[in-house]
């Protein structure tokens, strides 16, 4: 299983649903990501560029990018970015993996 950042933006129409109808949508996201094998980790609401910033996992990418297409198409979205996230471990072997590497740039 990977950890993902996940930050959304709402339609305005969504926020208008949100105003009129106050709800927290931790319980609705967090049931959606078990339904598809993953997990919510945390729940933000945000303000700036993203409504909303969570942590969740999931078994794979493929999944994760399911989620998203999801949460996209169910029309309440205006912007939704996922970030993959290391563990620190990951992170770590990472750097011996960079440490290794063999690329050479363009000459």
């Amino acid at each position: 299983m990977g950890f993902y950042l996940v930050q959304v933006a709402y339609k305005d129409t969504a926020a208008k649903t949100l105003i009129g109808h106050p709800q927290a949508r931790e319980d609705a996201i967090g049931k959606a990501c078990a339904s598809v094998g993953g997990k919510l980790h945390s729940f933000f609401f945000s303000f700036g560029e993203y409504d909303v910033a969570m942590i969740a996992e999931f078994p794979d990418n493929a999944t994760a990018a399911g989620f998203g297409l999801d949460a996209v198409a169910g029309g309440a979205v205006s912007k939704y970015h996922t970030t993959v996230l290391l563990t620190p471990a990951e992170g770590v072997e990472a750097m011996k993996k960079a440490k290794i590497d063999s690329y050479a740039p363009p000459q």
